[in-house]
């Protein structure tokens, strides 16, 4: 298992690479929008939907990216804030509540596109600002999930949603909170970005700790749905991975915040 785990692991590194760094814009979106139809496919099954339905809503995000390139670039914005305002607003209440995906349900659909359609947008638009900022965003997700691991496994104690999941701690989310600050304060001072960035580092700090917020939700949001389901796996698609939406399930609400405050704050 961990040798299936590496080897897929350095396949998805290469991938990203390559997509971020070796194609023009257009073709990376066109690779972005087949994370989103994977990711729809697999949103379908959490909604315990049969393999037509789930080929169709994966084909129904395909269609939905382009249109939103070709001819409705105008409404990206627009979809990000409402992605935001699903994200600080209502997840909240989603995890008091125990909310669930209705089965064959319209709500299902749209709540299923309101989560990965502004990911596939956020993608796009940090792209093609900045390859290395999307990646730095990027990281700072990665930062904070090891970072609360290694926090939690030292000193966690008090359960954070022990009814979703539980081994998140308080303690490892302390510790997701610190590491994304230093790491926030390197980007800030070493590299390049820093001087791209227009923050004061009070602001930036604040802007830190909402985005490592909407991280740790992200990440709690689809191991809810995944429990209500009753799988471990949103699928096997990566082999000791488990499935696309395993992987982004933090991305899911941090790239679309994150490329909402780069929209606000840009002249």
């Amino acid at each position: 298992m961990l040798k299936t785990r590496i080897i897929t692991a350095l396949v998805l590194v290469a991938a990203l690479g390559l997509i971020l760094f070796a194609l023009p814009p257009f073709a990376a979106a066109l690779a972005f929008a087949a994370i989103a139809a994977l990711a729809a496919w697999e949103w379908a099954g959490l909604m315990k939907q049969d393999m037509p339905a789930r080929y169709m809503f994966g084909g129904a995000m395909l269609i939905s990216c382009w249109q939103l390139t070709v001819n409705l670039p105008q409404l990206v914005p627009i979809l990000l804030g409402l992605a935001t305002a699903f994200w600080l607003l209502v997840v909240p209440f989603w995890f008091r509540y125990k909310w669930t995906l209705a089965g064959n349900d319209m709500f299902g659909y749209l709540l299923g596109a309101l989560v990965i359609l502004p990911t596939w947008a956020a993608m796009v638009a940090l792209h093609a600002v900045d390859t290395w900022l999307m990646l730095a965003v990027m990281a700072l997700v990665w930062v904070a999930d090891i970072a609360a691991y290694f926090a939690g496994r030292a000193f966690g104690r008090h359960k954070l949603a022990p009814n979703i999941s539980p081994g998140k701690t308080w303690e490892g989310v302390a510790g997701a909170v610190a590491g994304v600050l230093l790491y926030g304060s390197l980007v800030l001072g070493l590299s390049p970005l820093g001087g791209k960035l227009p923050l004061s580092w009070p602001v930036l700090a604040c802007l830190l700790l909402v985005l490592t917020a909407v991280s740790v939700m992200g990440d709690l949001f689809e191991s809810l749905l995944k429990r209500q389901a009753g799988i471990k796996d949103s699928s096997q698609l990566l082999p000791g991975h488990g499935g696309v939406l395993d992987r982004i399930d933090a991305l899911t609400s941090t790239l679309p915040v994150a490329a909402l405050i780069l929209y606000l704050l840009r002249p």
